[in-house]
């Protein structure tokens, strides 16, 4: 999100964090506590998909017909896989 775009917003937060977050920002980790909040915001949300994609894979591993649909199309895939990797027969 651009700065442009950016709106006030108030949290609390409790002290210790707080002063480790400006010690933080005072050693460079971030040019401002708002873009130090952000980029930490924006860490949590991506682990949060990344956690989703997880449990989305891991459900689709134990789906038969998805696994049967993979299969198919493996074998679709199969001899254009063996023709780029030199190992058709002729």
């Amino acid at each position: 999100m651009s700065e442009k775009t950016a709106r006030k917003v108030t949290y609390s937060l409790p002290g210790d964090l707080l002063s480790e977050m400006e010690t933080a920002v005072r050693e460079g980790a971030a040019p401002s506590y708002s873009a130090f909040v952000a980029q930490a915001v924006r860490e949590q949300l991506h682990r949060q998909h990344e956690q989703r994609l997880k449990e989305a894979f891991a459900a689709a591993a134990k789906d038969p017909l998805f696994l049967e649909d993979v299969e198919e199309t493996m074998r679709a895939f199969g001899e254009s896989d063996r023709e780029l990797d030199g190992t058709t027969e002729e």
